[in-house]
């Protein structure tokens, strides 16, 4: 029987087009990606190695993750520590250690002028991205002041298909931020407020809740998406101040619950490396105000040390619940899950109640990733901020638009004792820069009466309680070599 040019069009079609749906069967889709930042989580973590935190849902996430433990941020503020990470790269300008750094950098600048996001290359390269929260400097991703209402200026123009918040009975991104459970907040209180509160409330009583419930929310609808999705969800707690409902204070026993290790100004530091607290002083009605001259009682440091960690175990359990939507909307055995702390927090550490110094107590933070087909591990070995975007798009499959300062940590979760890994990170705040490798922080301090070094030996001292600069630094030339290295000029322009 002899074919005809119609029927043998047909079968050539036909025999097409299953090729091409074979092949389409065996490129393997692109996975989607969680990012949970969470504001001021320094390593206050069971996974981190403290027993006395409650934190059930972030530990059981660290098991199956790898569990980055010296993981170290450029700088230990909130915007700038999240700008350097959005765009993998270290600070450049003293403008690039302001929290206002992506404001001055990419919405208040023309397209063609601006650093690209990671996240703006997922978008670029077919991915969906959506922010809820905190993900940026401002807490609902536009620009504007404190006690200002709502604008419409994105904070990251390009970067999201959607930018979401739930500002509640609060208002504002800003008033929820500061938020108290009557829906007062610190700005509208003129500052009148404790630096603390425990409402017998629901986890909806305080604004992590909403942040929570939209992430929920949104992870449904980004189910029947064909594109692979972002999905940024940005919680503020523990960030002062430390307010959670009753039932996550209850979870601890004031009483037992420890101290600073080391609650004194390091010996042969100067004064002017650490901070006056001036951020937890503003809140009035504290009871006791912190100063490098004295430490504020034992019952008092317990008493804030308990509103952090009622803090910590109110957001674990918001991201427990994200985390459980993900499962159950089918989602997790295609979806990469980081979980990162913008920096961490001095609980009394060095006289010291709050962030803003080079000290590591401020400097590490949490940093978990979790691949689909990967297993639990812990890493040693010393990352930056800066290497989270590399990472990421590395296992989205995107090469990077512009030339990032970090490295991908993908071969490091597989291998945690890579040979080859870098080992440093940088940091940069309070007129110094500072590299942190395994055995040594060392910090130059450009001060006006020439440079100072402080030193810390992280083996012997690893609550850097003696500054051995001097002498000692002498005898490792390649040490300063390595934090030349890291020298962006910013205290020399």
């Amino acid at each position: 029987m002899k074919l005809s040019f119609r029927h043998l069009f047909i079968l050539v079609a036909i025999f097409l087009s299953q090729t091409f749906r074979i092949k389409a069967q065996n490129v393997p889709k692109r996975p989607n990606i969680l990012f949970i930042a969470v504001d001021d989580l320094r390593p206050e973590l069971g996974a981190y190695g403290k027993s006395y935190t409650y934190t059930p849902n972030l530990d059981q996430f660290a098991s199956k993750s790898s569990v980055f433990q010296n993981h170290f941020v450029t700088v230990p503020t909130c915007g700038a520590s999240r700008y350097s990470m959005l765009v993998g790269k270290l600070p450049k300008s003293k403008g690039d250690l302001s929290n206002m750094a992506a404001v001055n950098n990419i919405s208040n600048k023309p397209e063609s002028e601006r650093p690209k996001t990671f996240v703006q290359d997922l978008r670029e390269n077919g991915f969906y991205t959506v922010g809820i929260g905190k993900l940026s400097h401002h807490p609902d991703g536009y620009v504007y002041e404190y006690d200002e209402p709502k604008s419409n200026q994105l904070e990251l123009p390009g970067t999201w298909d959607e930018m979401l918040f739930d500002s509640g009975k609060w208002g504002t991104g800003h008033n929820a931020f500061f938020g108290y459970a009557d829906g007062s907040n610190r700005t509208g209180m003129n500052k009148q407020v404790k630096p603390y509160e425990s409402a017998d409330v629901d986890d909806m009583g305080y604004p992590d809740g909403l942040t929570a419930e939209l992430g929920i929310e949104k992870l449904s609808e980004l189910k029947e998406r064909k594109e692979p999705f972002f999905l940024g969800v940005g919680f503020f707690k523990p960030h002062l101040p430390f307010t959670a409902p009753k039932k996550y204070w209850d979870l601890y026993e004031e009483s037992e619950i420890p101290l600073a290790p080391f609650a004194a100004i390091p010996e042969g530091s100067a004064a002017a490396s650490l901070i006056t607290s001036g951020e937890f002083n503003q809140y009035a009605l504290g009871e006791e105000k912190a100063g490098l001259d004295h430490a504020v009682s034992n019952e008092y440091a317990r008493k804030i040390r308990h509103a952090y960690l009622a803090s910590v175990s109110y957001v674990d359990a918001q991201i427990g619940k994200v985390l459980d939507e993900l499962e159950k909307q089918g989602l997790a055995e295609n979806t990469i899950v980081v979980i990162w702390g913008d920096h961490g927090w001095h609980l009394g550490d060095d006289l010291v109640w709050g962030k803003h110094t080079l000290f590591d107590w401020a400097l590490q933070s949490v940093l978990m990733i979790k691949t689909p087909d990967g297993k639990g591990n812990y890493i040693n070995q010393i990352v930056s901020t800066v290497d989270i975007a590399p990472t990421l798009l590395e296992l989205a499959g995107v090469k990077p638009s512009e030339k990032l300062d970090g490295e991908s940590l993908v071969d490091l979760m597989k291998n945690p004792k890579l040979q080859s890994w870098r080992n440093t990170a940088y940091s940069y705040f309070n007129q110094g820069n500072s590299v942190r490798t395994s055995e040594y922080r060392l910090t130059r301090y450009y001060r006006s009466n020439g440079p100072e070094y402080e030193l810390y030996d992280q083996i012997s001292d690893p609550n850097e309680t003696n500054n051995i600069a001097g002498p000692q630094l002498e005898s490792l030339p390649k040490l300063k070599k390595l934090l030349e290295k890291g020298n962006t000029g910013i205290f020399e322009k």
